[in-house]
């Protein structure tokens, strides 16, 4: 078994020895977990400026110093905070694996059905959205490095996608999914790659009490890649009402908007399919983003 494939129980107890033992500074600090719908990391909150991230599958891999340098090389060119990681925590016998320490960012995980100004929120995510696009970086990793460079790259998410949508016949109409996915699939692409975050997902933004965009989170797939990637707050968060300012201000063309549809709906259905039972975060999302999809005329 590769360290990659092994599942930690993380603690209270186990995050406050690691860092005592390798941060000394912030021993004394006070430590608590974060509620979060994410699945791969465990968040807990180091006093009242830092974060400790610790991946639930650990690797020895150097992908925590990676996520580091590409952090902060990003940071300069967007308009609102990004992660940065502080400090990085050795393997131990207690966790075999790399683990960080990160700045805390404020602000709250929006919700829908609780969005303080949609306009707002609209313009600020079109223009990170925007902002992330202009990067000109020399290193241009694959947003998803699993996708083929061809001008279908959605091709390779086909089969998971039909799949998906079968095992959720009778919670959705899969006859209308399978519709629309068929639809998106069929949208041309001209191979233009610009840098894309690919997650803007309501669980990886922070905004403030008055609705404004504070930070985004969670970069490991960020990189170069379809526009398409980036259009995700459409289904996932946004309102009908300003779903034209939205994509007015980013010139989105036809059949980038059902790129960007498909994408939204592949990773909705399959995110159901494997926690509609066990995360209902996740899921809750997950049925609002496939709802909004189905619900669109085509």
């Amino acid at each position: 078994m590769s360290p990659r494939e092994i599942q930690v129980d993380i603690d209270t107890p186990l995050v406050r020895e690691l860092v005592a033992a390798q941060f000394p500074q912030w021993a004394a600090l006070p430590l608590e977990p974060v509620d979060s719908s994410g699945v791969a990391n465990a968040i807990y909150r180091l006093g009242t400026d830092l974060s400790v991230r610790l991946p639930r599958h650990p690797s020895t891999a150097d992908h925590v110093r990676r996520e580091q340098a590409k952090l902060a090389a990003l940071a300069p060119f967007l308009p609102v905070d990004i992660p940065s990681v502080e400090a990085i925590g050795s393997p131990t016998d207690a966790f075999p694996g790399e683990w960080s320490i990160h700045r805390w960012l404020t602000g709250t995980h929006p919700s829908p059905d609780a969005l303080t100004d949609p306009r707002r929120l609209a313009a600020d995510l079109a223009a990170f959205v925007d902002a992330f696009r202009q990067i000109d970086l020399p290193d241009r990793p694959p947003s998803y490095p699993g996708e083929r460079r061809t001008r279908a790259p959605m091709a390779s998410m086909d089969a998971s996608t039909r799949e998906a949508i079968g095992e959720l016949d009778g919670l959705i109409d899969t006859r209308a999914a399978l519709a629309s996915w068929e639809e998106s699939l069929a949208a041309p692409y001209d191979g233009r790659e610009v840098w894309v975050h690919s997650d803007l997902t309501p669980g990886n933004l922070l905004v403030s009490t008055e609705g404004r965009l504070t930070a985004v989170l969670d970069f490991e797939t960020s990189g170069v890649g379809d526009p398409a990637c980036d259009l995700f707050p459409v289904w996932y968060l946004l309102p009908t009402s300003v779903h034209d300012d939205f994509r007015a201000t980013l010139h989105v063309d036809d059949a980038t908007w059902l790129r960007g549809r498909g994408r939204v709906l592949s990773q909705a259905v399959i995110v159901l399919r494997y926690f509609k039972d066990t995360n209902p975060a996740l899921a809750t999302y997950a049925w609002h983003a496939v709802s909004k999809v189905l619900s669109t005329p085509r």
